[in-house]
């Protein structure tokens, strides 16, 4: 046991360590590797401002659900909801997908996994349906009726 320990040990030692080689700035090798932070620098530039137009873009919308709305609660209700609708449609796209495999492939052998299969894929159905109707009827209730 000690040696299989041992054994492993060493292994992920010498899978874990890398070589570093170091240059002198001075010659054109070394202006290479500084070109080459300076442009992985320019790229963390810019992803971190994307990063910033997409937060305040973000901020923007939820800003304009809540004047929508007329409330800070409703506003933030209706914004979740509305990203909980984009996001459920892949998400259930896959669910069926997984399900369906479920039923059709590994059910032919087992039927308790084919019954498995159909109750899960009903149930994503289900929530899916749940998940594009939710906003509609929020924004009816609150806008329409004026809670």
């Amino acid at each position: 046991m000690k040696k299989i320990v041992a054994i492993f040990t060493i292994l992920f030692c010498l899978i874990g360590s890398t070589a570093v080689f170091a240059t002198d700035v001075g010659n054109t090798q070394g202006k290479q590797t500084n070109n080459l932070i300076e442009e992985v620098t320019k790229e963390d530039n810019e992803t971190v401002s994307k990063l910033v137009d997409m937060k305040k873009n973000e901020e923007k919308s939820l800003e304009q659900y809540k004047i929508d709305y007329g409330s800070d609660s409703y506003g933030f209700a209706a914004y979740l909801l509305h990203k909980v609708q984009i996001y459920s449609i892949p998400f259930c796209f896959i669910g069926i997908a997984l399900s369906a495999i479920y039923q059709y492939v590994i059910g032919i052998r087992k039927l308790d996994v084919r019954d498995k299969g159909f109750n899960v894929m009903i149930a994503i159905v289900t929530l899916f349906i749940i998940a594009q109707v939710l906003p509609l009827i929020f924004a009816i209730v609150v806008k329409g009726w004026g809670v």
